[in-house]
C-alpha cells in the first residue's frame, strides 16, 4: 500500500481557487513581483515553471519565492525534483512523460505535494491510484503560453475527470475572465490563467477577479 502524504499544506489543497504558473517570458513586472501580489490577494498554490535558466538561478528565484509563500500559499516546482529538493518545496507538478509519480514519490518522501498533468479520465484515475495529490487536466482551450500543449480538449473533458476521481482538479489552457466561468462550472477546483495575470499591469487587481468569480460559482 503506498504511504499517504502527512504535509499540512496537504488540507490547503481542499481550498484552492486560483493557481499561479510563473512565467519568466511572459511576465510584465517580474516573477516575484507577480507571486507577491498573487498571494496577497489569496491565492493560496503556486507553481514555479521556469525553462530558460540554470539551476543556480532557479534555486535562487525558488528560495525567494518559498519566502513570498511562507505560510500562506502552497509552493510548488514544475518537473525538476532536484530544485525542490534543494529549496525544500512542499512539492512538485510534473508530466506525463516526467519523471514517474512512484520515483518522485520515493525521491520526495511521504511529505510532499505531487500534481500530474493529465488529458482525459484514464490518466486522471491511473494518476490517482499512483499516489498524485491532485491532477492538472488540459489544455481546456487552444492556448499559445504553453507551444507543446496541443489543441484544446474542452471543458466536457473536465467534468469527465472530476467524476472520476476524488482528488482535486486543476484545469489550465487557454482559460481567461470570458470563459473562466464555463471551467467551473465544469467541476474544476481551481483554474491557472498565465497572460491574464502576468502580462497585466495589476496581478493583485486581476487575481482578485478569478478568486471572487470561482468562489461564487462554487457557493452557487
Amino acid at each position: 500500500m503506498k504511504q499517504k502524504n502527512f504535509n499540512p499544506k496537504n488540507s490547503l489543497l481542499k481550498e484552492i481557487d486560483f493557481y499561479l504558473v510563473t512565467d519568466s517570458g511572459l511576465s510584465k513586472k517580474g516573477i516575484l513581483s507577480d507571486v507577491k501580489g498573487a498571494v496577497e490577494s489569496g491565492c493560496r498554490i503556486v507553481q514555479y515553471r521556469e525553462k530558460s535558466k540554470n539551476t543556480k538561478e532557479m534555486i535562487y528565484e525558488a528560495c525567494e519565492i518559498k519566502r513570498i509563500c511562507s505560510e500562506k500559499a502552497i509552493f510548488l516546482i514544475n518537473d525538476r525534483i532536484d530544485v525542490a529538493l534543494a529549496v525544500d518545496a512542499d512539492g512538485v507538478h510534473i508530466g506525463q512523460d516526467d519523471m514517474p509519480i512512484e520515483t518522485a514519490r520515493r525521491l520526495l518522501g511521504p511529505d510532499k505535494i505531487i500534481g500530474l498533468s493529465v488529458h482525459n479520465s484514464e490518466e486522471a484515475i491511473q494518476a490517482e491510484k499512483n499516489g498524485a495529490d491532485y491532477v492538472g487536466v488540459g489544455p481546456i482551450f487552444d492556448t499559445s503560453t504553453k507551444k507543446d500543449a496541443g489543441k484544446g480538449i474542452g471543458p466536457a473533458r473536465i467534468r469527465e475527470v472530476k467524476n472520476a476521481i476524488k482528488v482535486p482538479v486543476v484545469a489550465i489552457g487557454g482559460i481567461n475572465k470570458e470563459n473562466c466561468n464555463l471551467v467551473v462550472e465544469s467541476g474544476a477546483d481551481s483554474l491557472v490563467s498565465i497572460s491574464a495575470i502576468v502580462c497585466s499591469d495589476d496581478v493583485i487587481k486581476e487575481t482578485k477577479i478569478f478568486i471572487d468569480i470561482i468562489q461564487k460559482i462554487k457557493r452557487g
